[in-house]
């Protein structure tokens, strides 16, 4: 009886002593992770499943993830989306926009939760900046991008989306993606900023050497303007696309050391 008792307590002491262990292993993995909540949103002629394969990679190494779908109707309406998003998180977040969706996550990155910003390919304005006027800062003015007769912009011919957005990726994948792009309203780009987030909050830019839809060179004078944390890849637009994993790495990386 008495060496059960023995028994009995060294495996509960055991139990204790694992238990312990684990916990203080789940809070370094924790700490080690740093945000948790990532928010990706899309850019123009896109939309929210343009994620799908950095989703799938970033929730393999444990973040929750949510994808916005914007309705490319404004930039108020886009910032709106995204809040409404935001404000659903548990916890802080890390911010993640694409292209047009740049000067979305600027405006709405100053929610309380977000953390740090995560730019791809993207365009960043200024306070009370214009992503027109941005550009035009860089001798980059907007061209080619007239309206149809109810104001918005479309890149719906399959061959012009395969070279401006897909260079870098087959055409079968090429022609998916452009039917189902999202045109973008052509004021949207007129309006301007109110407060830029990356004023205050970390950012980080991933430029995208191969790019026919916006310049390196302009990514990144975007990229030293805002004083962001810069890497490079060599894809075209649709980094998120064809190369998922490297993307998602970058991700990771910038939500990492954000806290």
């Amino acid at each position: 009886m008495r060496m059960n008792n023995l028994l009995s307590g060294a495996m509960r002491k055991g139990a204790l002593i694992l238990s312990l262990l684990l916990a203080h292993s789940s809070l370094l993995m924790a700490q080690d992770k740093g945000v948790n909540n990532i928010v990706l949103v899309h850019g123009a002629f896109t939309d929210g499943s343009s994620w799908s394969a950095v989703i799938s990679r970033l929730k393999a190494r444990g973040y929750h993830v949510t994808a916005v779908q914007t309705p490319l109707t404004s930039l108020r309406e886009d910032v709106a989306a995204t809040e409404r998003v935001l404000a659903r998180q548990e916890g802080n977040v890390l911010l993640v926009g694409h292209s047009w969706a740049g000067a979305v996550i600027t405006q709405a990155g100053n929610a309380a939760n977000v953390k740090g910003l995560v730019y791809l390919s993207a365009l960043v304005p200024d306070n009370y900046q214009s992503v027109s006027e941005a550009l035009a800062q860089f001798h980059a003015p907007m061209d080619g991008m007239a309206p149809d007769k109810h104001g918005f912009v479309w890149l719906d011919d399959p061959a012009l989306f395969h070279r401006v957005m897909a260079n870098d990726i087959s055409a079968e994948q090429s022609q998916l993606l452009a039917a189902v792009q999202q045109p973008i309203a052509a004021a949207a780009f007129i309006e301007k900023v109110e407060t830029a987030a990356w004023r205050s909050k970390p950012a980080w830019y991933l430029i995208t050497e191969n790019d026919n839809a916006l310049n390196s060179s302009v990514q990144a004078s975007f990229a030293r303007e805002i004083g962001a944390h810069i890497s490079r890849i060599h894809s075209g637009h649709l980094s998120m696309v064809s190369h998922p994993e490297e993307v998602a790495a970058f991700i990771a990386r910038a939500a990492r050391t954000t806290h």
